[in-house]
């Protein structure tokens, strides 16, 4: 697949999740990102049993190469220089304030490079009452009311991956790609500051617009109450899910399928607002009907009737769909110190191809002297 992003340089000095992930998306579109990492201990997400190559670290870290400096040491401070000197994308997040304290701050950067598109990422904000306090996935999922439409209503517990941390390395990727666009015009680049609070509020927008426009405090039986969305465990401990919306057809093909057609007739599933008032009733009828058979006899029944769902795959089994398999979602990588390992493809066909190879995540300051080189070869032309 051709590099999209062939012709653009990152820098990023970024620390676990966001600012990571949004250099990765860069990277997967063909970017060069060049990961400025402190010595000896790099990323701090790199920790993992006594070594630096952690699953956490190795998940946002791809396509991308690695060099250390401590830019507190005026040479370090020097390359760091360089190499913002002919970049065209910065991505850094830390507290606010703490850039500066780096050398990398926006003011610095941006007389150094006018070009530079600068993105700043933030738990809560680069101004406020709240801008100095400490900001992880699970806080930023609370404060923009996500939280609670994850929350099980009993037992609350935390649960779920890093949602915050990933969907602000999206729109931060998004924001930068903008700003590349504009500077296509302009020739000059922008400060981009997106913090996780904003971007999780937008992506509760859902929620948001229901309680606006009607009053509605969204929960997490919501949106699966309205959408008629189910999981069912079936008789070999696998799980279904179903997710029927609100064409009739795919109401009438489940009854079909499950031999419940008597409840067509039942006032209480009679009609989808009916359906919708009464899912415990539906799920209590249906959860002992799917335990009656397999997964796999069930899809294979559902898909019969056209009835939208799928087997609720864990990690071991996604892949292996062969749907999955069809489009080539795992790729193999080969880390010459790491050795071998599986990841997920980038999503995106251009002009039909699939981009199937990827680096793997590299060591820390695995491209150092390479890095190095380039810039000075590049100062003796």
């Amino acid at each position: 697949m051709v590099k999209i992003l062939k012709n653009i340089r990152v820098i990023e000095m970024g620390t676990y999740i966001t600012g990571p992930a949004a250099a990765m998306h860069l990277a997967d579109l063909g970017a060069d990102v060049i990961k400025v990492e402190r010595p000896e201990t790099g990323d701090p997400f790199r920790a993992f049993k006594g070594g630096l190559y952690s699953p956490h670290y190795q998940t946002y870290n791809r396509n991308k190469r690695s060099i250390a400096l401590d830019t507190k040491i005026p040479a370090d401070l020097a390359t760091f220089r360089d190499l913002i000197a002919g970049a065209d994308v910065f991505i850094q997040n830390f507290r606010p304030g703490v850039a500066e304290k780096l050398g990398a701050g926006y003011e610095d950067l941006h007389k150094l490079n006018p070009k530079l598109v600068y993105c700043a990422i933030s738990g809560f904000g680069q101004s406020g009452p709240s801008r100095d306090r400490p900001a992880y996935d699970t806080v930023a999922q609370a404060a923009s009311g996500y939280l609670r439409l994850l929350t099980p209503p009993t037992n609350p517990r935390v649960i779920g991956p890093a949602i915050a941390d990933a969907v602000t390395g999206q729109y931060a990727a998004i924001g930068i790609m903008a700003a590349l666009l504009e500077r296509g015009s302009t020739g000059t680049g922008r400060r981009l500051d997106i913090s996780m609070l904003e971007a999780m509020s937008h992506f509760n927008l859902d929620s948001f617009t229901h309680y606006f426009s009607e009053g509605e405090i969204m929960g997490p039986l919501s949106r699966p109450v309205v959408s008629q969305s189910y999981t069912f465990e079936c008789g070999d401990g696998k799980w279904i899910a179903l997710h029927m919306s609100s064409p009739t057809k795919f109401w009438e093909g489940l009854l079909e399928v499950t031999g419940q057609q008597a409840l067509a007739s039942d006032p209480r599933f009679a009609e989808r607002l009916e359906r919708i008032k009464h899912q415990d009733d539906l799920i209590a009828i249906l959860t002992p009907v799917f335990k009656a058979d397999s997964r796999d006899a069930w899809c294979a029944k559902l898909l019969a009737q056209e009835v939208p769902h799928s087997p609720a795959y864990d990690s071991h089994e996604a892949l292996q769909d062969p749907q999955a398999k069809y489009l080539k979602l795992a790729v193999p990588t080969t880390h010459p110190v790491m050795g071998q390992s599986t990841t997920v493809r980038a999503p995106y066909n251009f002009d039909g191809e699939p981009e199937l190879h990827v680096v793997p995540p590299p060591v820390l300051d695995e491209h150092g002297a390479e890095i190095r080189a380039e810039l000075a070869a590049k100062t003796a032309r």
